[in-house]
């Protein structure tokens, strides 16, 4: 369907790699910290960690909490191909030293993102790339633009543009 020069941009864009971790507590389990979301500067492996239900705004005794950890792009590349009971244990002793009196949660789900965000979208795109016409198929997202939600509206803008321009 693609030609070898499409081929060959798409095969150009780079992206990071990481891990995120999924703590999930029982109903009643409280959290007792003062933010519903923190974005870590100073630990090798954490980068992010927020308590969802806070941030949602959804807190209720009758629905249990779940916290999401996001890992650095270092600590991603890092451990890319690491055993990943291993890497849970590695975020979850980095987690103890950030935030020392979380409760031990239910359950736990470890997740290795190898295509987590774009650090070097496709080139000569303008947030899309046309691979066919007839019939008309259109890739794009932030893969074509940037990593952060303004790359996904500019890459969902010109996909309606191009979509509109062959109607």
């Amino acid at each position: 369907v693609i030609n070898e020069s499409q081929k060959q941009q798409l095969e150009s864009a780079t992206y990071s790699s990481r891990y995120a971790l999924g703590l999930f507590y029982e109903a009643g389990t409280w959290i007792d910290v003062p933010w519903a979301a923190q974005y870590i500067t100073d630990n090798p492996c954490i980068r992010f960690i927020s308590i969802d239900n806070k941030k949602r705004n959804i807190e209720s005794p009758e629905i249990g909490l779940s916290v999401v950890v996001h890992t650095t792009v270092t600590f991603g590349r890092e451990h890319l191909d690491s055993d990943p009971a291993e890497v849970q244990q590695l975020i979850l002793s980095h987690l103890e030293q950030v935030v020392p009196a979380l409760p031990q949660p239910a359950s736990i789900k470890c997740q290795k993102w190898r295509y987590s965000q774009v650090t070097k979208a496709v080139p000569n795109c303008q947030g899309q790339m046309i691979l066919h016409t007839q019939p008309l198929l259109i890739c794009g997202g932030d893969g074509f633009t940037h990593s952060n939600f303004d790359g996904c509206i500019d890459s969902a803008v010109s996909l309606a543009e191009a979509v509109k321009s062959h109607l």
